[in-house]
């Protein structure tokens, strides 16, 4: 029998915001002069000292030429960038539709681009694109990177000072960046893997061009055993400084400015993390052992493969040749040109040269996989997984289709290549990756069965929609250095929302839009955020500027983009924008909304704002949005008539908080309770979203949210009244943490009174609409965790109809989780879970079956999944960063959880690199929910302790801080929730 406590302890999952899948702005391309470097004519050719690069706010952006189908010969270079094209090209037509304006040729002059009204349209697009990207760069760079003088050096005496290699002999170069004296032109790579051995052997040729004068030829290499190095015919020592994944050529004499040929043999062992040339493997449903080889090279693995000049404006064509035992596949960035039958059981297969491209880009796969394909104008399309799941492949061949065909005509400038895989992986840690002409995916964000519903083709259609939109945006134009990550991940997550609006109108993509605009303004209002485009160097800043702030800081308005363009993406965080009125004059002031102001170095930041805004008389159609530029510190605005309210920041569209005074609140607050649908849904959402996080800044009361809250009995609509089930639930966790269950307590009535004839009022019925599955998940699975009404009845309904139909019967997938997780709570449901987990071939189930039996409240159960998860015996290591996250939420969990990751590090960070997303994911997981000094001073010690296994990580900071800001808000509030309700 369940307890009512076991059930007050169960948290909330649909209302939880967890982290999102690698989803995957290019903004310098869209002005009038944009800043481009054409490696092929342009590339320097002197020595950066480490001052020279520290970041400039346009002349470091630069993006890179990447070349069509053909290589251009040398008197072909007058050729204007792929760059300017596809910037051109965007800005012929709006974010509704293309124009009819033709295509621009290689000879059109660069000075004729655009009308007024279509730059206004392309300024808007790429300020919301902004918006997306500060989603993404928020989780990776350590502290000291937002000081005047960063991290790249402690002692300016030292620059000079030449490291020592592992033979013991001065290393001849002084930077973790390369030398740009040289560039690579061309690499032939030959690979053998050995699935007997877990390892492989390696060949490559490089085409090198010398740009300047120079003894020594510096490229990147990791975990690679180089066995021989010939240079122009003639075998040469080498030397390896391993710290910064360096080795080096030295020679007596200057190599003069030409072409030379470096040929560099070599063995490694396939890794057992995942990046690199890695192994996985994946029991069939024979129950056979299977094992692949795949890569992933973003963003700083390609030289676990192969040596190389592994930095993205190091653009080059490749060729490559892999040998395989036949039973088996290889796969690459470019269509296979002849398989060669080398005897014994070995093929040799080559492909294509490839189009100019990044080393991170670069991509193979040798697997026994099975597909199915499509021709999409020059392209054949087609999507790989493993035989098993072959049926499983349509929906993502369909979908792929449909976007590329929207992708081709949006920007005249067609996909480059003759062929575009996608392929699933059994065992990938990313969400997917962007290789030119080889994406890869997990499984669960490529298949869906054929009893899928929009709710599970939601996600896969965003991942699709994000890594074909980084074919244009990454791949043909790329960012010159990771510190502009938010060029690629940015315009990429807003192309993946615009072409769903377009393509997929009833995936109703909205609601998901907004809430990772929220997620990505609760992250940068904290001290250790970065700007979105900051200095990075070492391989653990690189790897933590895949976040938030990089993929999801955007916004939809028309301004300038030169005049708007420092002010977002050099300074951290966002405005608070404080509205105060006095008649018809309204106040307008701003500043930098921090959380914690505690070590701020950046107190002065001004930005320019363009702010939207209705008042009562004009609210729901477009020509109510007025607009006022807010770029000092305080302006005014004066109002035609009296209003009785304003609303500032239409629909959530900008990347700012917006603060009212009293009176302003009070209208806004008895508007709503007058008439819920004075408002469009997406600004109710985010008054909610405001008021909370302005309660937590300690700029209002809680009463005052308590006062907003009030209207959401009448509230019908998904982002609001999702929105507010999040803002409690967290309230609820952190309270539930520090064992204040009484005042937990009062938060379930408090949820039941306001939500709990909503929840009552559910189908559990399948339903169609993803806006409304969205919604019951929520509220079903808010229910369930609380005990509210009957809902644990009716799931165990459903549960039992499962299992007595065989576990065929279909539980509607937005319920899925909410039924498993209330089996899940049985020893019986648990151990019946765990068997179908073992056995399901469907993805969407399995990933829901583990987070439900990750939900227990059985102590020896949860030490189990997260030492099999862990050791991937059971469950793959690539899930394990997911079971903590739902071990964690969990009263039962939280605590074993946190001492698993203090006695497993050494483990954890074997599997998974130092500032990839999945550590990110497992220390905020891990601590997010700690709340009182003892647990401050605990988590300080351990995470100070790890020294180069994470110390510097500016999720450490941001952990740290998110403790701070918790004990805050207790401490403030603690004696307004004991006399609340």
């Amino acid at each position: 029998m369940e307890s009512t406590s076991q059930l007050n302890h169960q948290e909330y999952g649909a209302v939880d915001r967890a982290p999102l899948p690698r989803n995957m702005i290019e903004n310098s391309m869209f002005e009038e002069e944009p800043d481009v470097v054409d490696l092929a004519k342009e590339s320097p050719s002197y020595h950066i000292d480490s001052d020279d690069v520290t970041y400039e706010p346009r002349s470091s952006r630069l993006l890179v030429r990447g070349l069509g189908e053909t290589e251009l010969d040398e008197d072909e270079e007058d050729y204007e960038s792929s760059a300017r094209l596809l910037g051109m090209s965007f800005m012929n037509r709006s974010s509704s539709q293309r124009s009819t304006a033709s295509s621009y040729t290689h000879q059109q002059p660069s000075d004729s681009c655009s009308k007024p009204s279509t730059k206004t349209t392309v300024m808007g697009v790429v300020l919301l694109i902004l918006v997306i990207s500060i989603f993404m760069v928020i989780y990776f760079v350590p502290g000291c990177t937002f000081t005047k003088k960063g991290c790249h050096k402690t002692n300016s005496s030292m620059d000079n000072i030449y490291p020592i290699s592992t033979s013991k002999e001065l290393f001849p170069w002084t930077d973790l960046r390369l030398p740009l004296s040289v560039r690579p032109v061309h690499y032939n790579i030959s690979l053998q893997p050995d699935f007997n051995l877990m390892t492989f052997q390696g060949r490559v040729l490089i085409i090198v061009e010398v740009l300047e004068e120079t003894k020594n030829i510096v490229l990147h290499s990791s975990d690679l055993n180089i066995t021989k190095v010939i240079f122009e015919s003639q075998e040469v020592q080498f030397l390896e400084y391993n710290p910064w994944q360096q080795i080096a050529i030295k020679f007596p004499e200057n190599l003069k400015k030409q072409k030379y040929i470096l040929d560099i043999s070599y063995r490694a062992n396939l890794s057992n993390s995942y990046d690199g040339f890695y192994n996985s493997s994946y029991v069939d449903t024979a129950g056979t052992k299977r094992v692949l080889a795949a890569t992933q090279f973003e963003p700083l693995a390609a030289r676990k493969a192969f040596p190389c000049f592994d930095e993205p404006a190091f653009k080059s064509t490749f060729i490559i040749k892999i040998t395989r035992e036949t039973k088996y596949i290889s796969l690459s960035n470019m269509p296979k040109v002849k398989s060669t039958d080398l005897k014994s059981g070995l093929h040799e297969d080559e492909f294509e040269k490839s189009v100019k491209m990044s080393t991170y880009l670069v991509a193979f796969i040798v697997a026994e996989f099975s597909s199915h394909s499509k021709q999409v104008s020059n392209t054949m399309v087609s999507v790989y997984a493993v035989p098993d799941k072959t049926d499983q492949v349509h929906y993502a061949l369909e979908t792929a289709c449909n976007l590329l065909d929207f992708y081709n005509k949006f920007f005249e400038i067609d996909y480059p290549l003759r062929k575009l895989d996608l392929v699933a992986i059994p065992d990938f840690l990313a969400g997917a990756m962007e290789n030119w002409g080889l994406i890869t995916f997990r499984e669960t964000t490529l298949l869906v069965g054929n009893q899928s519903s929009s709710f599970d083709k939601q996600l896969v259609t965003s991942v699709v929609a994000h890594e074909l939109a980084h074919q244009w945006f990454g791949n043909l134009v790329t960012m010159r250095w990771w510190n502009d990550l938010w060029l690629n991940e940015g315009f990429a997550t807003y192309m993946q929302y615009m072409s769903i609006e377009n393509v997929f109108p009833l995936l109703d993509i909205h609601t998901e839009f907004l809430n990772v605009r929220f997620k990505a303004l609760a992250k940068d209002a904290l001290n250790s955020s970065h700007p979105v485009s900051t200095f990075v160097s070492t391989p653990e800043q690189v790897e933590e500027m895949f976040d938030s702030v990089s993929y999801e800081k955007v916004s939809k308005q028309n301004l300038n983009i030169t005049e708007m363009m420092n002010s977002w993406t050099v300074h951290k965080g966002f405005p608070l924008v404080t509205v105060k009125r006095s008649g018809t004059r309204v106040t307008l002031s701003q500043e930098h909304f921090l959380l914690n102001a505690e070590n701020s170095t950046d107190y002065s930041s001004l930005w320019h704002i363009p702010l939207t805004y209705v008042n009562d008389t004009c609210t729901l159609i477009a020509s109510c949005k007025q607009v006022f530029h807010l770029k000092e510190k305080t302006a005014t605005l004066e109002l035609p008539g009296d209003v009785k309210w304003l609303k500032f920041n239409l629909r959530s569209e900008g990347f700012y908080i917006v603060h009212y005074d009293e009176e302003g609140w009070s209208a806004l607050i008895a508007a709503l309770k007058e008439n819920v649908t004075i408002l469009p849904s997406e600004d109710r959402a985010a008054l909610i979203n405001n008021i909370f996080a302005l309660s937590r800044l300690d700029k209002l009361p809680f009463k005052q949210v308590l006062n907003l809250m009030e209207y959401i009995k009448n509230e019908t609509e998904t982002a609001p009244l999702t929105e507010a089930l999040f803002q409690l639930a967290e309230i609820h966790r952190l309270l539930d943490k520090r064992s204040e269950l009484n005042l937990a307590s009062r938060v379930t009535a408090y949820i039941d009174e306001h939500f709990g004839s909503f929840m009552a009022s559910q189908s559990w019925e399948v339903e169609s609409s993803v806006s409304k599955m969205t919604l019951r998940s929520a509220l079903l699975e808010t229910a369930c965790a609380l005990n509210i009404n009957n809902c644990t009845s009716q799931a165990k309904q459903l549960f039992d109809r499962w299992l007595q139909s065989n576990k065929t019967f279909q539980i509607p997938s937005d319920l899925m989780m909410t039924v498993f997780k209330v089996a899940a709570l049985t020893d019986k449901g648990w151990v019946e879970l765990l068997e179908s987990y073992k056995h399901t071939i469907y993805d969407t189930e399995k990933r829901k079956m583990l987070e439900a039996l990750a939900s227990t409240q059985d102590v020896r159960k949860i030490i189990w999944i997260l030492q099999k998860s862990l050791d991937g015996s059971e469950i793959q290591n690539q899930e394990f960063p997911l079971v903590i996250h739902t071990v964690c939420r969990n009263f039962a969990g939280y605590l074993y959880a946190w001492d698993f990751v203090k006695e497993n590090w050494e483990k954890i960070t074997q599997k998974f690199p130092v500032g990839s997303f999945a550590i990110q994911s497992i220390i905020t997981s891990a601590t997010s929910q700690f709340s009182t000094k003892t647990h401050l001073t605990e988590v300080q010690s351990f995470l100070s302790s790890l020294g180069a296994k994470g110390s510097q990580m500016r999720i450490v900071l941001e952990a740290i801080e998110t403790i701070k800001q918790n004990m805050r808000w207790m401490e403030r509030n603690l004696k307004t929730l004991q006399i609340w309700y």
